[in-house]
């Protein structure tokens, strides 16, 4: 729970009063470990953000729950004031479910307990019943294909770290140039969901040719300096 809230940017006590409340569903235990996961914190941000608009904690439970039931769902997202070019993820991750034993098969003698926990703190797997969820095929397909070729999965964890934190900062800029252009003046809330609708691929188009640059000019130029030093005749 307080893993929870820290990462809510809200309080232990907060995130009590909100279970109490029923706005909050319970984690799943076991033993005395309660587990929390992206659902219980993608709630808080949407009852933060629904406080923020003026909403109170009784209407939001009220279509809380008439969203999640399906009843009138069309209305309570409307409510709610989810504008879906707004809310809709720029991610296009499918999760993958696997037992462990289909998870050792991808990283052959790399599942090993510090490795997992690595991987959980990152937010790639979680455990869920008997069965792990790995957040996207992708990332898996990738990781596993980078441990084929002996890059060993403690360092490409380490690396996806080093990613993340680069990728924050760039969508930071993204998420700056769309709040000083789009969100100001007084521009309709649909004409700026379609305006961010519309820049959505161009954002991601921007990141691919830009990596892809970057890598070209990275790799060729190590590997110039590998091939260098292979052929410099010994001393």
């Amino acid at each position: 729970m307080a893993e929870l809230a820290e990462a809510a940017g809200i309080t232990v006590r907060t995130v009590r009063f909100y279970r109490e409340r029923g706005l909050l569903p319970p984690p799943r235990r076991e033993g005395r470990i309660a587990w929390y996961n992206e659902h219980h914190l993608a709630r808080l941000r949407t009852i933060g953000a629904l406080l923020a608009r003026g909403h109170t904690l009784g209407g939001i439970t009220e279509l809380l729950t008439a969203f999640e039931k399906g009843r009138d769902s069309h209305q309570a997202a409307e409510l709610l004031g989810f504008e879906p070019a707004l809310t809709a993820p720029f991610s296009e991750e499918v999760p993958v479910r696997l037992t462990p034993e289909e998870l050792a098969e991808y990283f052959p003698g790399e599942a090993t307990p510090d490795n997992l926990s690595d991987s959980i703190e990152l937010g790639y797997l979680a455990v869920d019943g008997d069965e792990i969820v790995h957040i996207s095929r992708r990332l898996l397909d990738a990781s596993a294909a980078l441990v084929r070729e002996g890059i060993p999965l403690a360092e490409v964890l380490a690396g996806a770290r080093e990613v993340r934190a680069h990728v924050e900062a760039i969508s930071a800029v993204f998420a700056g140039v769309l709040t000083e252009h789009l969100l100001s003046g007084d521009r309709h809330a649909e004409d700026v969901a379609t305006a961010v609708d519309r820049l959505r691929p161009y954002a991601k188009h921007i990141v691919d040719a830009e990596l892809s640059m970057a890598l070209d000019r990275g790799v060729r130029s190590r590997f110039d300096a590998w091939l260098a030093a292979r052929e410099k005749p010994d001393a």
